[in-house]
């Protein structure tokens, strides 16, 4: 089975993994607005590095629910 077939029946079953996904789409969209500056700030170079290091976590986490799916599907 595939990951992207597992993920869709992941968006289905299980409430993490689709908690997991808005979020990551969430910090996406932060990363896009702050992309759009020209300039950022001391404070928002931080934030943006925040965000980026939080968005590999839900990645992270993410491939980890679809590896457990993997483990009990054999």
């Amino acid at each position: 089975m595939k990951d992207e077939e597992i993920a869709e029946i992941l968006r289905k079953e299980n409430e993490e993994y689709k908690r997991l996904e808005e979020e990551h789409r969430r910090l996406e969209q932060s990363l896009t607005e702050i992309g759009k500056k020209k300039y950022l700030t001391t404070e928002e170079e931080i934030e943006k590095k925040k965000i980026q290091k939080q968005k590999l976590q839900q990645k992270d986490r993410i491939a980890g629910l679809i590896r457990e799916y993997k483990k009990g599907y054999n």
